[in-house]
């Protein structure tokens, strides 16, 4: 506790300024920790994530509040192994991260940011713009279809796109099931991802599957930058072994390999698919909820 007795936050990482009003409202938050103070409470981010020696150095701690849905960059066996509990933000994710891999492919497809590029430029007129391709009709393939990648697949379908998945098991729902990862790839015309991060799934979209996706296929990354086999993504657009990507989310962020900003078959974002202010200011109420309860204030 501070001196006037408000509880502290710790602040392990740079934090949204959303996020950091509504936390301040009711709660001190702190940096560093003076000598002599604990903290129970601690936030950070998915990107930032927490380590175990951060653990070990906060004997008191007993809350991690994660702005984001990803978890791989926190170490859960060693918050599990010392009575940490864990709180991310899934949910509020949700609806805007599908509304993005939605949005790549009205961009790769229908040839948005290119044809602002060719009005920007002054060549309407002296050139001919060159044509795209209509969304009804197109097959998408959803790799894994958790929340987002079941949002994904319904919005598609609301726009009479033809709808696939692969995932590890079945799941409920009117799209059929790929029995593998390249099966889906080579039917698909479009492939988003949406699976976690992590081991698991690093270096899962590869050069077999972009060869599978082929030079009418275009891949969408709405998930980790880790999934995606970079080098072999990088050597299939400059070849034109796939026709294009939409990518939200990059290996080394942000400073990404710099191939990608010479690549016009590319549509690049700067992990953006859920910062919209409702996102935010639904991250900001569950963490600060979270906290509320930790210290029986809700």
């Amino acid at each position: 506790m501070t001196p006037d007795m408000t509880p502290a936050l710790l602040v392990t990482c740079a934090i949204p300024p959303e996020l950091q009003s509504v936390l301040s409202a009711e709660f001190t938050l702190v940096t560093d920790l003076p000598e002599g103070m604990s903290a129970e409470v601690a936030v950070t981010t998915s990107m930032a994530g927490f380590t175990e020696a951060q653990m070990a150095a906060l004997r008191g701690l007993k809350l991690i509040l994660c702005n984001g849905t990803g978890l791989e960059k926190i170490d859960l066996a060693a918050a599990q192994a010392r009575g940490i509990r864990v709180v991310n933000t899934p949910d509020a994710v949700t609806e805007d991260t599908a509304d993005t891999a939605i949005a790549l492919t009205y961009a790769l497809l229908r040839r948005t940011v290119a044809a602002d590029r060719f009005v920007r430029e002054g060549r309407w007129g002296p050139e001919r713009f060159g044509p795209g391709r209509r969304i009804k009709g197109t097959r998408l393939g959803v790799v894994g279809l958790g929340r987002i990648g079941r949002r994904v697949a319904e919005r598609a379908s609301a726009l009479e796109m033809e709808v696939r998945y692969h995932s590890r098991s079945e799941k409920p729902g009117p799209w059929a099931r790929a029995s593998s990862l390249s099966e889906l790839a080579a039917w698909a015309d479009v492939l988003v991802v949406t699976v976690a991060g992590g081991a698991e799934t690093a270096g899962l979209i590869d050069a077999g599957i972009l060869s599978a996706l082929g030079p009418e296929g275009w891949l969408i990354n709405i998930a980790r930058g880790s999934v995606v086999d970079e080098e072999a993504l990088i050597t299939a657009l400059q070849s034109g072994a796939i026709a294009g990507a939409g990518l939200d989310v990059f290996a080394r962020e942000p400073q990404i390999d710099p191939r990608f900003a010479t690549l016009e078959t590319c549509v690049l974002q700067p992990h953006s698919a859920a910062i919209t202010r409702e996102t935010r200011g639904d991250i900001a109420r569950t963490l600060l909820e979270a906290a509320r309860a930790f210290y029986g204030r809700a």
